[in-house]
């Protein structure tokens, strides 16, 4: 009798010790495939110390329509990219739906994308919001980027997107 008792339990000893290292195999996959991820991503964004938009409060965008510099001392990271804020309700608001304040292709410029799947740094006081999305513009030199976009945003937009996939693969 002992004996049948020793051996079920050694054999659901056998069975959680399976299904112990299955669940730490699975784990250990999906974390090194999110860190994977998360640093392909970094390597495609444009930033400086993992700092997107040079600083500027993705929210502010949307909710007061112009570029406000965050503060450092009030931040938010989403997939490994650092995000500034200006004030604490914008990175309340950031933080229920982080993608959808992320600019578009990484914060690179959004024509140079389209025109031909270039990573351009971007002047961050110069943007568009377009169906719901922050994309951001070269402009220097007498070149600003945006106004080019305008003439030709639709067929811009299609090639961008086409792009950031080819880039991000």
């Amino acid at each position: 009798m002992k004996s049948k008792m020793h051996e079920r339990k050694n054999s659901s000893y056998k069975l959680v010790s399976k299904k112990s290292l299955i669940y730490l195999l699975i784990s250990f996959i999906s974390l090194t495939t999110f860190a994977q991820n998360e640093t392909k991503r970094i390597a495609n964004f444009n930033l400086e110390s993992r700092l997107g938009i040079q600083g500027y409060d993705p929210v502010a965008y949307f909710k007061q329509g112009k570029a406000v510099k965050g503060k450092k001392d009030l931040t938010a990271a989403y997939e490994g990219v650092t995000y500034n804020f200006s004030m604490p309700v914008n990175k309340a608001i950031f933080l229920k739906n982080p993608s959808g304040y992320e600019p578009q292709f990484g914060g690179w410029c959004a024509y140079a994308m389209g025109d031909s799947g270039t990573k351009v740094e971007i002047n961050p006081q110069t943007f568009k919001i377009v169906d719901g999305k922050l994309y951001l513009f070269y402009n220097a030199y007498f070149n600003n980027t945006l106004k080019s976009w305008n003439k030709d945003e639709a067929n811009l937009k299609s090639k961008a997107e086409s792009n950031w996939k080819k880039t991000i693969k």
